[in-house]
């Protein structure tokens, strides 16, 4: 527990005739107690990762060294006399060169820095023997040639396993003993700038800026090895692995010498650590030499940085916290969900700010710390990478967010239009949504079914504002074009190449948020134009074609190129495209096609599929005179009945299976269907068309008695008929909405090895990645089914994490947010006071024709909005378990409220102790331990007293979820 990767097996593993010295040397080395006591076997990483790269001279030369303990040249001539005999002086210092290379050795020249900065030039070079980690164990995995390669990792991946071994293995069972300051072992986390800024009580070293004014001069970056290594055994980040991690002082030197990394100046190191923070990459020290003696500073990603890992599997964030924990300020939270997607450690979940019915408060769990538990492996989170994705308590929290499929920032946003700042609001919308023009006019508003304040009298109009918001995006002037993040320190976009195959809601929504995350996505549309079903299926009434185009045209600003009238499988094959260097598709066609019911005459002139007529007759310029009847209960069907009657018709009947409950067309549009006079006649099925001269002359229906089954607790649809009681009804045209379908067609005609169940193509639930096919992934109605057009939206955004992780070798599911939310319990809650305003609708544009093709709804005024934003009850928070918190401040860089803080509450975290003396610290913090075992209450183990009112404890083994 964790078991080793096998994405590689070493080599040297289990050696029949392993060599003496490397064992011996890896013996001298290691920190495992009990490799310590009882030596190293074949078997142990301490020997078949040594056994990689080192030679029996380098093994020779290194047992003839004390770890850790400086020798100029001179000094290991002397103790190697035999070897600069054979080899001469020359021959010798080759054979450390090559040391130092590969990473065995490192070397200082005389460390001249004290409290202020540097006290004396470079005086003469001292060889290093040090330990496994930090130290030799992650030193194999960098090597930076100018092409940027790292070819002794690609040569050598045994050398990534062997550093992920040695960063567990000596601290298994030790971890819970390890004092605030982490004793001398590893890493410590070092808080954001501008937070530590705020705070009077801070200290030097507890400031980024002081690192790196003490070392300027002598400042350099290197490789990732953490981020280069856990690649290599399956399990990257898909961040660019380049020049992260910051070497300061004589160790830049010994970088840039080594070809481990580069000189930057410091003004470059500030760039680099701002850039970690956009992606929410926390930065650590070295925490291994002492009072005021760095070597370097990371900017780490959870997902697989090994130094955060000893806080996080083991779960003692002793081990790497700052003196700093982050504390929410309630009435300022809205429960955005910011700091929780990018919180490291997982301490930030959302939950409730309003009280229980009885007027208590709603309490959340808190790990226990190790302080006063007994510990061990059952205290554990093997899945900690997932379990720190978690978004929400299990009580729940605000259901506005919970119930949209993106969920959106909604109480976020309201906020934020309540105090005027729409351009932010904005922004925070399309952080989840980049259609907000789009889906204010045609969302079916699941938000605002399940808002909080629908319990007292009406729901907030989440859409109403989220429309007068997305309406700056109309005017290039207004409208809003996100910077792109980029995952690495040094590009400022990719160069992959990535091919998005339908430009409907899912892929262009794919699209933008490649985009975003700075690559130049090729969308690929069979149309004339993109858009999908917004375009060619939705009513100009409701959505105008210009309002899809504004936002459309941001896509393409932040640099997604769009090619029309083309379509993959006909004008381009996939292997084509593979040959152009697409690394990756997402296949995002939808549901193109309309099904007819399969009864007698469904065929016969007059006769069309919704998605068919709706392409051609939503704008106005398909007049139809005669009878129309509209087969089909959705909202597509309300759509061409609708459409139908403003074309002209003369009559217009819609007839569904089923009861007027069961339809599954909105209240609300069925409510303005019957305005535009269309009837609607509920559990009918169609049984016949009649035909005459190849010609619709009318349909017969018959009774439809039931729609569904119910199997094991769920749905199946399975209509049953009184097939002798029927109606007929005449008219000159029939129009089926009675299902969708994708269009395939040779779109896979090279993909040998993928299935289909059914009409739909076999993908992983998760990661949407094609069964059969890696580089392919798909989403949206072609993996759904038809839906709404925020579930594409939805879709998209997540595929678009998959396909970076693809293309950059990252695992497929490790840290994965799963986006999984839980509404709080509405039935039980306290609603003291509230804005009694009533709720504000868009109104109807009454200087219109009712039958007019132009948008009807008007906006509302910034009055309006006021008004309504006000109504919001506020019902959801971020809730910080300080215990688990390990003070980076990544959150406080993703709040745009001002909610949350670090404070300065564990000045003993800032404590720097010398590796050597570890045990000096650990051993009377253990036996204090001990006796808190025995006699002291959880309370005593809480960092934060007053917490105790918010929370209970919960151990370990039950605090987290298993994926």
């Amino acid at each position: 527990m964790p078991e080793m990767s096998k994405h590689v097996i070493p080599p040297h593993m289990g050696d029949k005739a392993p060599s003496e010295k490397i064992i011996k040397l890896g013996k001298k080395i290691t920190d495992v107690a009990g490799h310590m006591i009882g030596g190293v076997t074949a078997d142990d990483p301490e020997y078949w990762g040594l056994a990689e790269i080192i030679t029996e001279e380098m093994a020779e030369v290194g047992l003839s060294m004390d770890k850790r303990t400086p020798y100029t040249f001179d000094e290991l001539v002397n103790r190697n006399k035999e070897k600069v005999a054979e080899k001469g002086r020359d021959g010798f210092q080759k054979i450390l060169d090559d040391m130092c290379y590969i990473g065995l050795l490192e070397y200082d020249y005389g460390y001249h820095y004290d409290h202020n900065g540097r006290t004396a030039p470079q005086s003469e070079r001292r060889y290093i023997l040090p330990m496994f980690v930090p130290g030799s164990a992650e030193l194999f995995n960098m090597e930076e040639l100018p092409d940027h390669s790292n070819p002794r990792l690609e040569e050598h991946p045994a050398v990534a396993s062997f550093f992920e071994r040695m960063t567990f293995l000596p601290l298994d069972g030790v971890t819970h003993m390890v004092p605030l300051g982490g004793a001398g072992i590893g890493m410590h986390v070092i808080p954001v700038e501008k937070e530590v800024s705020m705070s009077n009580e801070s200290i030097d070293i507890e400031h980024l800026s002081y690192w790196l004014d003490k070392y300027e001069g002598h400042i350099g970056v290197g490789r990732c090895s953490c981020r280069a290594s856990r690649k290599a055994i399956g399990e990257g980040c898909a961040d660019d692995d380049f020049a992260w991690c910051i070497g300061v002082g004589d160790f830049a030197d010994y970088c840039r010498e080594t070809n481990k990394g580069h000189d930057i100046t410091k003004e470059e190191a500030l760039e680099i650590l701002r850039r970690g923070e956009e992606n929410g990459f926390v930065h650590q020290i070295t925490n291994i030499d002492g009072e005021n003696k760095i070597f370097g500073i990371c900017n780490c990603n959870v997902q697989i940085c090994n130094a955060l890992r000893t806080s996080q599997l083991f779960n003692t964030p002793n081990m790497s916290r700052s003196a700093y924990v982050a504390k929410v300020e309630n009435e300022k939270c809205v429960a955005c969900g910011r700091c929780v997607e990018y919180c490291p450690s997982g301490a930030c979940k959302l939950g409730q700010k309003l009280d229980k019915k009885d007027g208590t408060k709603v309490k959340y769990p808190m790990v226990e710390l190790p302080d006063n538990h007994k510990w061990g492996k059952f205290k554990y989170d093997e899945n900690y990478r997932d379990n720190n994705r978690i978004n929400c308590h299990d009580t729940g929290t605000a259901p506005c967010k919970t119930a949209c499929p993106a969920h959106i920032a909604i109480q976020g946003y309201l906020d934020m239009a309540r105090r005027g700042q729409y351009d932010e609001a904005l922004a925070l919308i399309k952080k989840k949504n980049p259609f907000p023009a789009v889906c204010g006019r045609i969302c079916n508003k699941r938000c605002e079914e399940a808002c909080t304040r629908g319990t007292i009298d009406k729901s907030v109009s989440i859409d109403a504002v989220k429309k007068f918001l997305a309406d700056r995006d109309l005017k290039a002037s207004t409208r809003y074009i996100p910077k792109k993040v980029v995952a690495s320190s040094t590009l400022n976009e990719w160069p992959e190449k990535i091919a998005i195959i339908g430009g409907g809601p899912a892929g262009m929504s794919c699209a933008y948020y490649l985009a975003e995350r700075g690559y130049k996505p090729t969308v690929f549309e069979k149309s004339e134009e993109p858009g999908g079903m917004l375009r060619y299926g939705i009513p100009s009434y409701k959505l105008g074609k210009d309002i899809i185009a504004a936002e459309i045209d941001v896509m393409k600003e932040m640099g997604v190129e769009v090619k029309t009238n083309t379509e993959v499988g006909k004008d381009v094959s996939l292997n084509e495209l593979r040959e152009q260097g697409y690394k990756a598709f997402y296949i995002a066609i939808g549901c193109s096609t309309g099904r007819r019911p399969g009864v007698p005459g469904d065929d016969a002139e007059g006769t069309f599929t919704a998605i068919d007529y709706l392409h051609e007759a939503n704008c106005g310029n398909y007049p139809f005179d005669g009878d129309v009847v509209v087969v089909g209960g959705g909202n597509v069907a309300i759509d061409a009945s609708r459409v139908s009657a403003r074309n002209g018709a003369a009559k217009v009947t819609q007839l569904c299976l089923e009861s007027e409950a069961e339809m599954p067309a909105s209240d609300e549009e069925v409510r303005e269907a019957g305005e535009d006079g269309v009837e609607i006649k509920c559990g009918w099925g169609p049984k016949e068309v009649l035909v005459e001269k190849g010609k619709v002359k009318g349909i017969v229906f018959k009774k439809c008695l039931s729609v569904f089954d119910v199997v094991d607790g769920k749905k199946k649809f399975s209509p049953k008929y009184d097939e002798n009681d029927t109606i007929t009804i005449d008219c000159q045209r029939v129009i089926f909405a009675v299902g969708q379908a994708s269009v395939w067609g040779d779109l896979l005609k090279d993909e040998k090895d993928v299935e289909f169940q059914g009409p739909a193509l076999m993908a992983d639930g998760l990661t949407y990645q094609v069964k059969g096919a890696p580089d392919l992934f798909i989403g949206g109605d072609v993996m759904t089914g038809p839906k709404f057009a925020i579930d594409a939206i939805a879709a998209g955004q997540f595929a678009s994490e998959s396909l970076h992780r693809y293309v950059h070798n990252g695992s497929m599911t490790i840290g994965r947010n799963r986006n999984e939310f839980i509404e709080l319990n509405k039935d039980d809650i306290l609603v003291e006071g509230y804005d009694n305003a009533m709720r504000q609708d868009n109104a109807l544009n009454k200087d219109l024709d009712p039958m007019s093709f132009e948008e009807n709804y008007l906006t509302l005024t910034e009055e309006q909005v006021k008004t309504e934003t006000n109504r919001c009850l506020k019902c959801g928070r971020n809730v910080v378990d300080t215990n688990k918190c390990i003070g980076c401040g990544v959150c406080t860089t993703k709040c745009e409220f001002d909610a949350i803080h670090l404070h300065r509450v564990l000045p003993d975290a800032s404590n720097m102790v010398v590796a050597e003396d570890k045990f000096k610290k650990m051993i009377p913090y253990e036996l204090k331990r001990a006796g808190k075992i025995v006699g002291t209450s959880d309370e005593a183990a809480m960092i934060c007293k007053e917490d105790l009112e918010d929370h209970y404890f919960v151990p370990a083994e039950h605090y987290f979820r298993k994926y």
